[in-house]
């Protein structure tokens, strides 16, 4: 058996794992990066990439379709190729891996593929295709990310009842999907599908849409998303259904109706889980919670010294970002820095059209939390860039404290609002105030005026807006 010594083992390839390998790398830390799939992880395989690379696509027929009249462009007989859609998705998936490898090996990490195993703190095991190998290391970083959550009646068959890792790679358009989840993930699927064609219902369990948004956002993209043709119906429980050569049923109630709801196909998006099994966590002793998820420290340490954990299989939201920051931070404090983590000013993104940008606190959490607070919003309708691009639905609002001006939140529906986000998350991470961004120049005429109009309205003197 192959032996080999390091100062890092890291296990899982995502963006946590191989920006934390990048980063440790650096540092001057002996690092290698274990991942038994492919490079990337889900965000780079079967997650945010492909999903953006079909958002991409189908908005530009959509447009084409059905926008590009009003610039007086005439595109009578569009159509798409669902093929080249996929074909492109898999060119830039296959790209952006390429380029992973290229930086990890870059800095001078190791890559080794296979299934890790750890036999104790300082000790793996990885099964690659040439048989068994030891692996020694000082310290051992978990970043294995998560896996979707099923419906205990209905699990996935990959083909019927799917998850979006299926949904990015049907081979025709459904006739009928059904998606159960309002958050990011089943919206973003009923977007594309939708573009294309497909009659989509999506069945959320809460009363509204995007649940961890923005109340007053997310019932404004409710209306928006219904506009353009997706059905959605909210404080909708699904309480039974079946799968068949012909499609799906599924039973649900709403209040004290029972409905049932057909399609050709469902998605299944009610959220993700912690993927920690076959780690050998358990024979370890790596504590975790009722949900599976491993207890760290402020240093991403577990219970068991040595071993680490961040990510997906830690607390907190299960974003890209987020994980590669801590894999940043990880890496920095591994090493002896001092290094700064604000996972209050991680922002959120649901990329429909128009998209959804959150940083920090809703409204009614701020008030929950603070009490008296200060809201300024502004109506995209009324920005010029939005007016002359044909993007003039969505608004932006912020939230910021009564006494002293602080920004808590802020929440951006908007064509672009993912590019927007990151100017409030500058100004919030700086401890800026309404007052900073109102005071901050932004160029004309540029969406991102908008972030500036409302910061004017929490103080009651907006420019380009009616009080």
């Amino acid at each position: 058996m192959d032996n080999r010594s390091f100062d890092l083992a890291i296990i899982g390839a995502g963006p946590g794992g191989y920006v934390a390998a990048i980063r440790a790398a650096q540092l001057g830390l002996r690092t290698v990066l274990i991942e038994k799939g492919e490079l990337g992880g889900t965000c780079l395989n079967v997650g945010c990439i492909p999903s953006k690379a079909l958002l991409q696509s189908t908005e530009h027929f959509a447009f084409i379709k059905d926008g590009a009249r009003t610039h007086g462009v005439e595109s009578d007989g569009v159509r798409f190729d669902l093929g080249r859609m996929l074909q492109r998705k898999e060119g830039v998936i296959t790209s952006m891996r390429k380029g992973v490898s290229q930086l990890v090996k870059s800095r001078g990490a190791e890559i080794l593929k296979g299934r890790a195993f750890i036999e104790r703190a300082g000790l793996l095991k990885v099964m690659t295709s040439e048989g068994e190998i030891a692996v020694d290391a000082k310290n051992i970083l978990i970043a294995t990310g998560s896996v979707p959550v099923g419906l205990p009646f209905l699990p996935f068959d990959g083909n019927h009842v799917v998850s979006s890792t299926e949904a990015l790679s049907f081979e025709s358009v459904p006739e009928r999907l059904l998606v159960v989840g309002g958050g990011a993930i089943g919206l973003e699927m009923a977007s594309i599908w939708s573009r294309l064609g497909a009659e989509v219902t999506v069945l959320e369990f809460l009363p509204r849409i995007a649940p961890a948004s923005d109340a007053e956002v997310a019932t404004a993209l409710e209306k928006l998303l219904i506009r353009q043709g997706i059905r959605i119906s909210t404080a909708t429980r699904i309480t039974g259904g079946t799968a068949s050569a012909s499609g799906v049923t599924l039973e649900a109630v709403k209040g004290d109706e029972a409905l049932s709801f057909s399609g050709d196909k469902v998605l299944v998006a009610v959220g993700r889980k912690p993927f920690t099994g076959d780690l050998g966590l358990e024979s370890v002793g790596v504590a975790r919670d009722s949900k599976g998820r491993i207890g760290v420290d402020e240093r991403f340490s577990t219970n068991i010294p040595g071993i680490y954990a961040i990510g997906d299989v830690i607390s907190g939201p299960m974003l890209a970002h987020k994980a590669e920051e801590e894999g940043i931070v990880f890496a920095e404090r591994l090493a002896g820095q001092v290094s700064p983590l604000h996972p209050e000013h991680i922002p959120s993104v649901i990329y429909t059209d128009p998209e959804v940008a959150s940083v920090g606190l809703s409204e009614d959490d701020a008030i929950a939390r603070f009490g008296e607070v200060k809201v300024g919003r502004f109506s995209v309708a009324a920005n010029g860039r939005a007016i002359a691009s044909g993007h003039a639905s969505g608004m932006v609002k912020l939230i910021s404290l009564a006494k002293d001006d602080r920004l808590l939140g802020v929440h951006i529906l908007a064509h672009g609002a993912s590019e927007l986000i990151a100017s409030a998350v500058a100004h919030m991470t700086y401890g800026g105030s309404a007052e900073d961004l109102a005071r901050t120049v932004h160029a004309h005429p540029t969406l991102s005026e908008s972030l500036r109009e409302a910061a004017l309205s929490a103080d009651n003197r907006p420019i380009h807006a009616l009080r």
